[in-house]
């Protein structure tokens, strides 16, 4: 085994032309006013590696042109279909009259390990919340499930960004799965 060169790794690399075409996986994200312009970079950049089908940035959450988002996103805001609506109970709403199900990345009494998502459950929605107040109420409500990220250590939590790449590779993990 040996790393591969710059060169290999570009050569692999898909073009502008071949993300136009590819299939992309069924896979929605939001974005519930998340106020760091470098965690809504590296959710572009997690959300081009995953060939989500759509990135909704809420609320006060930035959104592209931004220098800030660019740095961490390394060019994925021109790779990953994107909108911006005014609040995530809209973005939300739109996508659950589509047929999408919502799920929240969220502690509540009812959350499920993410290592339980079933493939049965998709076109699926993840919502990831604030860096403080995490998922507003008014989109739980709206949610059809909770996934928690299992925890081993004294904290609950992880950095937003984080807690968001986790639970995507997770969701193509269980849509290459079996039910």
């Amino acid at each position: 085994m040996r790393k591969l060169t710059h060169g290999e790794i570009v050569a692999r690399r898909k073009t502008h032309d071949d993300l136009a075409l590819a299939p992309r996986n069924p896979i929605y994200a939001v974005c519930d006013n998340i106020r760091s312009i470098f965690n809504v970079g590296a959710i572009f950049r997690t959300s081009d590696g995953a060939l989500v089908e759509r990135l909704y940035l809420t609320g006060y959450t930035p959104f592209p042109p931004r220098k800030e988002i660019e740095k961490v996103a390394l060019g994925a805001t021109s790779t990953v279909p994107w909108e911006y609506r005014k609040t995530p109970a809209e973005a939300v709403s739109e996508l659950k009259a589509k047929g999408v199900r919502i799920a929240v990345l969220e502690l509540t009494d009812g959350s499920r390990s993410i290592w339980d998502m079933k493939k049965s459950e998709f076109p699926m929605c993840i919502v990831a919340g604030n860096e403080i107040t995490g998922v507003s109420g008014e989109v739980i409500s709206l949610a059809d499930t909770a996934f928690e990220i299992p925890m081993m250590g004294m904290k609950q939590s992880l950095n937003v960004s984080v807690a968001y790449s986790i639970a995507v590779y997770e969701m193509l993990r269980a849509l290459n799965g079996q039910d």
